[in-house]
This record gives C-alpha cells, sequence and structure tokens, in this order.
C-alpha cells in the first residue's frame, strides 16, 4: 500500500479481539514511516501478531512538546506518522489531541482509519435509547467531585456513556443511583469482544446490587451507560405535589400512589413514581 507523505493517520486498533482489526488499519502501521503508540510494549503483541516492524515511539497525556515536536518533524520531512492508542480509537479519552490539533495547525493532513471504540461498542448493544447521546469519558476520581460532575447531568435527557476504572466502578454505580435515582436503567458493558464480555441492563439500584455481589464484574474494560432522564420528567416535585404523595404513600403501594397523585396534581405519573422510588 502506498500511503502519501506528510500526513498524521489515526489508526484504530482492537480493543480485545484481534480479529476486530480492519486491513486498511494493518497496511497503514506496516507501511508508516513512524508509529506513535500510547505504550510501546502493549503495542508490541498488536505488531507481533501483523508483522509490523514499523518503528515505535512512545506518545501519551504525558508527552512533553519537544516529543510532540519532533513527530511533526517527520511529517516537515515529508514522512508519515501513523498514531495508536493501547486500545480503540486514538483521542477518544486517550491521548492525541495536542498533536492532532498542532498537525492541522502547520497544514498537514490528518486522516482517520476507522475501527474499534468501546463507548460506540457498547452503546449499540445496551438497549438504551441511541438516537440522541452524550459520551463523558471518565469521571473525577475522588468521591465529591464525581457526585458534582453526576449532579451537572441529572436533568440530561440524552442516554449517557461514560468510561469507569474497576476498582471505582461500585462506587461510580451507587453514586449513580444516588443522583439518577432507583429506577433509572443503566447498563455496565465489560470486557468487551473478550472471553468474558458482559452487557448486563437493570435499574440502577439492583445494577449496584448485582455488581456488589460478583467481583468479577468489578474487573477489566468498564463502560457504563445511564438512561437519560424523560423529557418534560426532569424538574424536582413542587411542595404540594410532594405532600400528596407522601400522605397517599402512607396507604398505598408506590405504582397506586403515583396514578392517584397524578390525577389530584396533573403530574406526570412516572415522574411521582421514580420519586417514590427515590424516597426509600
Amino acid at each position: 500500500m502506498g500511503l502519501d507523505t506528510a500526513v498524521l493517520y489515526i489508526v484504530a486498533t482492537p480493543i480485545g479481539n484481534l480479529a476486530d482489526m480492519v486491513p486498511r488499519a494493518v497496511e497503514v502501521l506496516q507501511s508508516a514511516d513512524l508509529v506513535a503508540a500510547e505504550d510501546t510494549r502493549h503495542s508490541q503483541r498488536l505488531f507481533s501478531h501483523f508483522s509490523i516492524d514499523t518503528p515505535l515511539v512512545a506518545y501519551h497525556d504525558h508527552s512533553d512538546d519537544q516529543r510532540t515536536t519532533k513527530i511533526l518533524q517527520r511529517l516537515e520531512q515529508g514522512q508519515t506518522v501513523a498514531l495508536i492508542s493501547d486500545a480503540g480509537t486514538p483521542l477518544i479519552s486517550d491521548p492525541g489531541y495536542r498533536l492532532v490539533r498542532e498537525a492541522r495547525e502547520r497544514g498537514f493532513s490528518v486522516v482517520p482509519i476507522p475501527g474499534p471504540c468501546a463507548f460506540v461498542a457498547a452503546l449499540s448493544a445496551a438497549g438504551l435509547p441511541s438516537d440522541r447521546f452524550t459520551f463523558e469519558g471518565f469521571l473525577p476520581a475522588k468521591a465529591l467531585a464525581r457526585e458534582k460532575a453526576l449532579r451537572g447531568l441529572e436533568k440530561e435527557t440524552r442516554t449517557m456513556v461514560f468510561y469507569e476504572a474497576p476498582h471505582r466502578v461500585l462506587d461510580t454505580l451507587d453514586t449513580m443511583r444516588q443522583v439518577f435515582g432507583n429506577a433509572r436503567e443503566a447498563v455496565i458493558a465489560r470486557e468487551l469482544t473478550k472471553a468474558f464480555e458482559t452487557i448486563h441492563l437493570l435499574p440502577l439500584a439492583e445494577l449496584v446490587e448485582w455488581v456488589r455481589a460478583d467481583s468479577n464484574q468489578q474487573r477489566g474494560e468498564i463502560a457504563l451507560l445511564v438512561r437519560g432522564a424523560d423529557e418534560g420528567q426532569s424538574a424536582e416535585l413542587d411542595a404540594e405535589a410532594e405532600r400528596v404523595m407522601r400522605l397517599l404513600l402512607a396507604e398505598l403501594p408506590p405504582k397506586r400512589a403515583a396514578a392517584v397523585a397524578a390525577e389530584i396534581t396533573g403530574v406526570n405519573k412516572k415522574l411521582l413514581y421514580n420519586w417514590s422510588l427515590a424516597q426509600k
């Protein structure tokens, strides 16, 4: 394959199953003058499998400006450079933005080689609305900052997609339950394309307990997807609707209380029902 000169290729690589590597990606990596990789040691397995012997150089979020400059100098010399991350599509919660931005500002072509992307794979199989969604990447590591970030999404009506580290996934799901309510549907998508792939949909309250009961679900690469708030149902209950619901819940199950309260107050029945579940 003959590559154009002075081009930066953004190459997607498998997120687990090496059979997902597209032929064009293999050809670009074999033909490029240099490959910039998030972790050169990690990428060696991919290179060995596909008999790629192109020189590798490390490029990650902590790379200094000098490393970026050296890669750009290769482009200035007419060479072709490919950028890969450890897995999936570069720049999607992975390094590369500064390099791509600088390359474009200097007039070099930047060409994507599409392929695997964990959050797209998760969304396609989750069973949540996918016509409108927001990709939030990784939440803050610290608990208070994580809760604040989720509170800012409390009224988001699009399906929300997150990445999470395995040692934080249970705490994150529990905070999601507190913020979004027990009944909000969510999905854990774990180890996609690998031997122990899991895609599991439950209301948040149940999903927290399901993950808590199985330590295997707290391992590996994880995406979390949360159904958005229903249109027109993201506002808090007013004082009168709360008063009516509290009185009815003293005598009726939540579903029936919500139906009666909806007739009395005119507030959406599903909002009333979700509010009742959040009070437990």
